[in-house]
């Protein structure tokens, strides 16, 4: 479990193929002695195993779910990847609950300077689109976000200077691809309201048969 507030920027220094899967040693910050094997670490929002731990770095490794649902595939030796260890019990929750489970693979379409702002424009798959609302909560490669607007699969997010400083989105390109997860809690709710419904729609004749009908 994570929050979706990153703590450090890494920096991949190796990738290594064996087989269909890939080792990655990733550079960091966060003081070695204090990690622990097989403990969890976000990178990029997916939440990843230690599987060693280096001098100032760390190395995970990767299968071919992992390649096919992320963005760790593109990545290569010099790339910058956002770094959140698990949350601990007793933890101030700043962001939201984020499981580092990538739900989809989304797209920059805009990015925009303004004033001391950056507005970034992401196109969602279906996947995540259907979760998105106007102030809702999305995680972007592990950073957790307010979406600003939502327009069929397509979102705005505003980054402030300090979230600039602390991530790398405010050098995002359009083009660029991003880990998105959906909010748990959105769907838990489209779970449980779909129940027994094969398109799970939130409607009125399904209001009415869970005694939401409107007596006025």
């Amino acid at each position: 479990m994570f929050t979706g507030l990153v703590t450090d920027i890494g920096e991949i220094r190796r990738i290594q193929p064996s087989g269909e899967n890939f080792t990655v040693e990733i550079a960091t910050s966060y003081p070695v002695a204090d990690l622990v094997l097989g403990e969890s670490i976000a990178v990029d929002g997916a939440c990843l195993t230690v599987t060693s731990i280096l001098d100032g770095a760390f190395t995970i490794d990767a299968g071919p779910e992992t390649l096919k649902k992320t963005t760790l595939g593109d990545r290569k030796p010099g790339s910058k990847v956002h770094l959140e260890r698990a949350l601990r019990v007793g933890d101030r929750l700043g962001g939201h609950l984020v499981l580092g489970h990538v739900d989809a693979v989304g797209t920059v379409r805009g990015v925009k300077r303004e004033k001391n702002a950056w507005l970034i424009d992401i196109e969602a798959p279906d996947e995540v689109a259907q979760f998105l609302i106007d102030k809702g909560s999305i995680t972007v490669d592990g950073v957790s976000l307010t979406v600003n607007w939502v327009k069929e699969n397509r979102f705005g997010l505003g980054i402030i200077p300090f979230t600039a400083e602390e991530t790398n989105l405010a050098d995002y390109k359009p083009g660029r691809r991003v880990n998105l997860e959906a909010d748990v809690l959105g769907k838990y709710v489209k779970k449980l309201l779909g129940r027994g419904h094969s398109d799970g729609a939130l409607n009125a004749d399904f209001l009415a048969e869970h005694g939401f009908s409107n007596h006025e």
